[in-house]
């Protein structure tokens, strides 16, 4: 899933050089690949982060399920932890030992893609994609207008809030727009007589990429910006919305309602946070965390510069897609559509997946079925945001230049940099990053 401590959501790291000879034989006992001949059948590899816990149990069940009930093509699965999936990925390609089938984090697509790793989708399994998910969902599972897999797990941007800090501070509900955002950050924010931080107004962090990158994309994405040009071959943050962002930002700082360096995860769930923009996965983190505290949770929309203002945020997903290096990527592909659009009690086996361990899927007809009356309210923020959110940009050299954006947001954070250093250094070394990277 993306990102999440517990469940390996933590920094999206690049490419590294090497791996260990254990990684690339780690995995689930199987029986090899077979030819497909009677008495023999064909053993598909399924490699995803799913390593352990509740992610590898989830993912087992309806495998477990396809096995018992095909006798012809069996799936066996092969995890690692997810800051070891890209480099696993590149390194078990060039060992000829590339995975049939592949859950990638939909950033490293067009590298993926440009390194000759993922099989286009089929003209009948693109059509299905494209009429059962949402847009953002598709895009991200996409590239360059070319479907490549069915999303699994997709995560929109919301915004966190304690109601506890916010009535304590004469605050009557979560704010609308930028303006009471802000206001509410200051009356919230609480220092000791030292100048520590008690609680932040609004929890910037750079911890991981979720809450330095992240919210500052779904703020960016709420203000009508982007970071990357349509055609992914230039950097357009160096715009007036992408100064307003971090202008804002940079007040939040410099004003003393956020604290870069406290680790939000474990401040908001403690209470020593009172707003932040994070990804739906951290609800059910959250619920499990704070016990009965969670009930001072609740999720708005990403606040817009304007009232008047159109919705939008940032969504980021993974999907399963399959390897160019398949023996059989027919029998492949059928798996997959068995997993992602077959419906068993209203919704895909996926669906029932993700929302099993808290997450949710691009198919927001499952999840209104999932989810039901009685789901938890604070989901709903996430499920509505399918409709507009944005998808991460995921050309070939999007992995550096999310890379690139965080260590210049980070370095504004910490007074390294002015907002318009910030925005021209990331202008030009992300411009340098994309344009070569075609």
């Amino acid at each position: 899933m993306t990102p999440t401590p517990p469940a390996g959501r933590l920094s999206r790291r690049h490419l590294a050089l090497a791996l260990p000879s254990t990684l690339l034989a780690s995995g689930c006992g199987a029986p090899s690949r077979g030819t497909g001949r009677p008495g023999d059948p064909v053993v598909l590899t399924l490699l995803s982060h799913y390593a352990s816990g509740e992610l590898k149990k989830a993912l087992q069940s309806p495998v477990d399920e396809w096995n018992a009930t095909h006798d012809r093509v069996k799936v066996a699965t092969k995890a690692v932890e997810f800051t070891d999936l890209l480099t696993t990925f590149m390194v078990r390609q060039a060992a000829g030992q590339g995975a049939d089938i592949l859950q990638p984090y939909c950033l490293w697509n067009g590298q993926l893609v440009q390194a000759g790793v993922l099989r286009p989708a089929p003209a009948g399994h693109a059509a299905e994609i494209r009429r059962g998910y949402g847009a953002a969902a598709v895009g991200s599972s996409s590239v360059a207008g070319r479907v490549y897999g069915y999303p699994t797990e997709t995560q929109t941007y919301a915004l966190y809030y304690n109601k506890r800090l916010l009535r304590e501070a004469g605050v009557d509900g979560p704010p609308r727009t930028w303006r009471e955002l802000e206001e509410t950050a200051y009356r919230t924010a609480r220092r000791d007589g030292y100048g520590n931080t008690l609680v932040q107004g609004f929890g910037l962090s750079t911890y991981d990429d979720s809450t330095t990158v992240g919210q500052t994309l779904a703020l960016l994405n709420a203000a009508g910006g982007r970071f990357v040009a349509a055609d992914g071959r230039s950097t357009v943050i160096d715009s007036p919305a992408g100064r307003a962002v971090l202008d804002l930002e940079h007040r939040l700082v410099a004003r003393g309602a956020s604290a870069p360096g406290v680790n939000v995860y474990k401040a908001f769930a403690s209470g020593q946070v009172a707003m932040v923009i994070s990804a739906g996965w951290w609800t059910a983190n959250l619920k499990s965390l704070m016990g009965e505290a969670y009930r001072d949770v609740g999720v708005a929309p990403v606040p817009l510069p304007e009232a008047d203002g159109r919705h939008a945020t940032l969504s980021t997903g993974f999907m399963l897609g399959v390897n160019t290096a398949s023996e059989h990527p027919r029998e492949a592909w059928e798996f997959l559509r068995w997993l992602n659009t077959e419906k068993v009690r209203g919704a895909t086996r996926m669906s029932a997946l993700q929302v099993s361990v808290g997450s949710l899927t691009g198919r927001a007809d499952d999840m209104r079925t999932l989810l039901g009356a009685a789901g938890d309210p604070n989901l709903r923020p996430f499920l509505d945001a399918l409709a507009y959110a944005v998808p991460e940009p995921n050309g070939p050299g999007a992995q550096q230049a999310k890379s690139l954006l965080r260590k210049n947001i980070e370095a504004l954070w910490t007074g390294q940099q002015s907002v318009d250093e910030a925005l021209h250094t990331t202008r030009r070394q992300v411009d340098q990053e994309v344009s070569r990277s075609w």
